[in-house]
């Protein structure tokens, strides 16, 4: 097959990214349903290809094939790669241009305790097919660790399994990994699978229907000016010259992942679509909120199944003292479409949402051959409702409205934001706080659960077991957040997150017009460095009842440049009043942080020159989520005792140093600060 160029083909590209601007703008994405249904169902060589069934062949150049009349996958035997993928008159809609081994694989992150990081690929060295007939085919690459490979591979037996079934436009892959009792230790900080699409045909990326468009090329990048962090490049002179001046970093598309279900690219000659299906995160870590990576330059589509990325080492990949250990990571969907070239492209995303929808509604899938999937029989149920008591905001019970609720391996409150070794499962429950957690394997759980607008993590007081066939209702669940007394000023809303404060316009020079009046704006890049900008002389001030935390609260607290690449630390102020005092109680500070990358946060009451603080965080975090656009990484929350008499009666001052200023990217995100009054104290209320 020809290639063709970009450079050659520029001018109907153009065109089509005007089109895809345009049809955004008008929410062409979410009005196209009819005229998808209408294109895919008049596709007789669909219908046709269907009527052929599943074949499989081992091909003697060491090849797998398999072959439904949709989608022909080609995998390296035995290692298990994908190396080709044929559809819709694209021969390989991979990178014909990279070796076979740089085209779809898995990969690990992982390194002996005091050793460097290396990645491997998990190369199998034997096959096996586990089935075949006409209807389904289902194919087995494995790996099986010994001491003789220490040090040059992960220590793990790997089977990688890649399942085509009659009918469906694509394929699945998922695999069982397993450390045996007594193998050496071991870090694994990332487990992802890796397709890296043809760079002359897949320009346009779509993760959502508000981040959607054409994407640069790599060599646009490699012709960039590279910026502070090692992602970001800034595009000099790309072959799209509407680029031109724009940033591209991989981590300006990064994803929550309870919302990271579908990614992927469109091609524009032909038009075809290429997407990642992910309709669980069960197998994921950190939870529902964890944040990972999804599609970016290359052309790239990434399936994250573990990461340290937004959390660092804090969450636990660590594997110690022989410690067993078996998960399956996915199955996930590679989803294949095309539309005519009279239809509107965007009906690609449009389908590949339908086709997302209807692979959760099949969650969990009930044709893995593997009994290490468990399938919906052999799996429970657990619900409940959930609701809040905290009697200084209502006497009475209170629902938890959208409370994020869920089962992960036992632990303390708040541990499974750092757990990622077992399986969790997450629910948001409705707004009288009634949940359901569908589908949950069989093991030991506890249950947490953390409510938008509420202070800190609610864990229940006894942990449950879950069987084939459970179905466990908890009854009423009453959360009791940690408060010491009445509230007399808060700033900021207690979600996790640091969206609400001010995030200000980036350099323009310095954009990604994908977030050009964007409500994801904290994506853009540099935005660390406008603090200085707008605190010249001096630091933030925030005065309680006059500032507002939308306007007057910068998203992160930053260090400062002053210049030769010389960073200081920074002190931010908040004043307020109290009318009355209680020489008797304490009161106590509600400090809820976001994020924090290499910090130490101190606080001092009334007295920024005291040589120790009255509170210190110590150094803390390594989530990085200031230099990767992330507006959140792992929560923290601090009840600071503040004695009576550090307050004044009339005016008072909070001075909030952020002290370590090695470089631009050290600083904490705030989620949320409240001052309470002394416990029972409805007195020393906020002066006017």
């Amino acid at each position: 097959m020809e290639k063709v160029s970009w450079k050659g083909k520029w001018a109907s590209v153009a065109a089509l990214s005007a089109m895809f601007t345009l049809l955004v703008f008008l929410g062409g994405v979410r009005s196209e349903k009819t005229s998808v249904r209408k294109v895919l169902s008049s596709n007789d060589r669909e219908l046709q290809a269907d009527s052929l069934g599943v074949q499989l062949s081992v091909k003697y150049r060491r090849q797998v094939v398999m072959n439904n009349g949709l989608v022909q996958v080609t995998f390296s035997n035995p290692e298990g790669e994908v190396i080709g993928i044929k559809y819709r008159g694209i021969d390989n809609v991979l990178e014909i241009e990279n070796d076979e081994d740089n085209r779809g694989y898995w990969d690990v992150v992982w390194y002996e305790p005091g050793k460097t990081g290396t990645y491997d690929k998990l190369i199998g060295t034997h096959f096996k097919v586990i089935m075949a007939d006409e209807n389904q085919a289902e194919i087995s690459f494995t790996r099986t660790w010994n001491i003789s490979f220490r040090g040059s591979q992960v220590p793990l037996n790997v089977d990688k399994r890649y399942i085509m079934r009659r009918g469906c436009s694509g394929f699945y892959f998922y695999a069982i990994m397993e450390r045996e009792k007594g193998w050496p230790d071991v870090d694994m900080d990332q487990i992802r699978a890796v397709f890296k699409l043809q760079k002359d045909k897949f320009h346009y990326m779509a993760l959502s229907d508000d981040r959607q468009r054409i994407m640069p090329m790599p060599e646009d990048r490699a012709t960039g000016l590279p910026l502070a962090y090692p992602e970001a490049v800034l595009l000099t002179n790309p072959t799209n010259p509407e680029l031109r001046g724009e940033v591209d970093d991989k981590y300006q598309y990064s994803c929550e992942d309870k919302d990271n279900r579908l990614h992927g690219w469109i091609s524009a000659d032909p038009p075809v679509g290429f997407w990642m299906i992910t309709p669980s995160d069960e197998f994921r870590n950190g939870g529902a909120n964890k944040q990972g990576l999804t599609s970016h330059v290359g052309p790239t589509a990434l399936s994250m199944f573990t990461s340290t990325h937004y959390a660092g080492k804090e969450i636990n990949t660590e594997y110690r003292n022989g410690e067993p250990w078996k998960k399956v990571f996915g199955p996930v969907l590679v989803y294949l479409n095309s539309v005519s070239t009279k239809e509107n492209p965007l009906n690609l995303w449009a389908d590949a949402k339908e086709q997302m929808f209807k692979e959760s509604a099949k969650w969990p899938y009930n044709f893995p051959q593997s009994q290490d999937f468990p399938k919906a029989y052999q799996r429970g149920n657990v619900s409940g409702q959930l609701q809040v008591l905290d009697r200084y905001i209502s006497e009475r019970l209170m629902w938890a409205d959208s409370a994020y609720v869920g089962l992960a391996a036992p632990g303390d409150v708040g541990s499974w934001e750092r757990e990622a070794k077992g399986y969790q499962f997450w629910t948001k429950a409705d707004r009288k706080g009634y949940f359901m957690i569908k589908n949950v394997r069989e093991g030991y759980y506890s249950l947490y659960a953390w409510v938008p607008g509420i202070v800190g993590d609610y864990k229940l007081n006894h942990n449950i077991t879950i069987k084939a066939g459970s179905k466990i209702n908890l009854g009423v669940l009453v959360y009791q957040p940690h408060r010491n007394g009445p509230t007399l000023w808060e700033i900021g809303f207690p979600d996790r997150s640091a969206a609400e404060f001010f995030v200000p316009d980036p350099y323009p020079t310095l954009t990604n017009k994908l977030y050009t009046n964007h409500p994801d704006k904290f994506r853009q890049y540099g935005l660390w460095e406008r603090y200085a900008d707008l605190y010249r002389n001096d630091d933030l001030r925030y005065i309680v009842g006059v500032s507002d935390y939308t306007r007057d609260w910068f998203f992160a607290h930053v260090t400062r440049n002053v210049g030769n690449r010389t960073y200081q630390g920074t002190t931010w102020q908040v004043i307020f009043e109290l009318k009355s005092m209680n020489p008797e109680g304490n009161y106590t500070l509600q400090l809820a942080l976001a994020s924090a990358t290499d910090s130490e946060l101190q606080v001092r009451f009334n007295k920024p020159d005291t040589e120790l603080p009255h509170f210190s965080t110590g150094t803390i975090g390594k989530d990085n989520a200031i230099a990767r656009h992330g507006i959140h990484g792992l929560y923290r929350l601090y009840s600071i005792n503040v004695p009576s008499f550090l307050l004044n009666r009339g005016n008072n001052t909070i001075y909030l140093t952020q002290t370590r200023s090695r470089s631009p990217f050290q600083g904490v995100m705030y989620d949320y600060i409240r001052l309470e009054g002394p416990p029972g104290n409805l007195e020393g209320v906020l002066g006017n």
